[in-house]
């Protein structure tokens, strides 16, 4: 069973003199991973100021080159609030895999898909846009598919949450409607899990087509540390969580699918109810990767999921002894130094055909066995993740009109 959990607790919310309080609490959750930074500066509404993973990803080197233009990041997820605004023009036209369950506008219908679509891709709002939150790539798009249900939604039982095969076709209908990268900060980690086989083939199939499947490594660090699917597939990046200090997030599950870390704890997301929220999990982690990989594929346009994969192995920081280890993956995600590395990289798959003569080959009357041209294949790494979701605390208040959701 696919599913998404964990505590939150509320920060405060804005208020037009910029005022915070404490109050509420949601249930989301993320996934986190590692990263040091150092201390942050404060901004004008004082969410930018607690979004410690931009300082700890090196956003600021890496949007020197790319801040994602072009690159469209599906989240296969709950639904997505396209009229947020900090996702305002950056939500593209997604699909309910569901079916069933809560419908746009209510509360129960995009809260954690809207959490990690900001992670990815939020650009902020208001004056110079320094209201809000930032995403690690703010210029990419999101296309939201619906494969699971809101903790809260009505129609959600302890032994169904989704339907049928819906994250394995929704991992296919976003490979074939232009998906660069697939988030999947969701995930089992059950007793009971186990790998299936049409989500497997799913994600070979994306992975075929060129893009990059990334998933949370899971939240059960403290039950076990069970396998999580669809993490531990092959070929998926599998995003572990850490805190502010780079030290491995308790609840993050230690396996030996753990690609790299990424933050998942003290994350400030975004909410539809208009506050932002301080959350956990490795849903998070599994997030802020799938960002930095978007930044990766925008000025690397050629490379492979594989060598994307490679790239954020090789370039990793604060690696774990012996280079690697099951809580920490290779190490800090670190997108900057992943891209200044990608320019050295020849891209895979994208070389043109070998002819056996001048120009266009030796013709019809070649002999038999002459054919000289070179075939093609996008290799693929092994990796893996799943998620779950995060829990959080309110933390700001935006203005806009309540009630307005995305179309996933």
């Amino acid at each position: 069973m696919i599913r998404k959990a964990g505590p939150v607790r509320t920060v405060g919310r804005s208020r037009p003199t910029g005022a915070t309080r404490r109050a509420g609490l949601l249930a989301v959750l993320l996934a986190g991973s590692l990263a040091l930074v150092p201390s942050t500066t404060a901004y004008a509404d004082g969410i930018r100021a607690k979004q410690w993973a931009l300082d700890a990803m090196h956003t600021q080197e890496a949007w020197r080159t790319t801040k994602g233009k072009g690159i469209t990041v599906a989240v296969l997820d709950t639904g997505v609030d396209a009229r947020h605004p900090d996702l305002d023009g950056n939500v593209l036209t997604g699909k309910d895999m569901v079916g069933f369950g809560a419908s746009r506008g209510d509360r129960a219908w995009a809260r954690h898909g809207t959490a990690m679509a900001g992670i990815i891709a939020g650009h902020g709002h208001g004056p110079g846009d320094d209201d809000g939150v930032m995403g690690i790539a703010p210029e990419a798009k999101v296309l939201p598919v619906r494969v699971i249900l809101e903790d809260g939604d009505s129609a959600r039982t302890k032994a169904r949450n989704t339907r049928g095969n819906a994250l394995a076709e929704g991992i296919r209908w976003a490979t074939d409607h232009g998906a660069d990268v697939i988030n999947l900060s969701l995930g089992d980690d059950s007793k009971s899990a186990h790998p299936e086989p049409a989500e497997d083939e799913a994600v070979q199939y994306a992975l075929r087509k060129g893009a990059v499947v990334v998933a949370s490594a899971g939240n059960g660090g403290e039950k076990g540390d069970h396998i999580s699917y669809p993490a531990a597939y092959p070929g998926v990046i599998a995003a572990t969580a850490v805190d502010r200090y780079g030290t491995r997030a308790s609840f993050s599950t230690r396996r030996w699918y753990a690609t790299v870390s990424a933050p998942g704890v003290d994350v400030v997301i975004a909410d539809p109810d208009d506050r932002y929220y301080e959350g956990w999990g490795t849903s998070a982690a599994s997030a802020f990767v799938s960002g930095a990989v978007a930044l990766i594929k925008a000025a690397h346009p050629g490379l492979s999921p594989a060598q994307i994969k490679q790239l954020l192995e090789d370039t990793a920081r604060n690696s774990p002894a012996g280079g690697h280890d099951d809580s920490r993956g290779f190490g800090f995600v670190d997108p900057a130094a992943a891209i200044k590395a990608g320019g050295r990289l020849k891209p895979e798959g994208l070389h043109s055909e070998a002819y056996g003569g001048k120009y266009f080959g030796s013709g019809p009357d070649a002999a038999e066995g002459d054919d000289d041209s070179s075939g093609w294949a996008g290799p693929l790494a092994g990796g893996l993740g799943a998620a779950l979701l995060a829990a959080a605390v309110v933390l700001w208040r935006g203005r806009r009109d309540p009630g307005r959701y995305g179309d996933a």
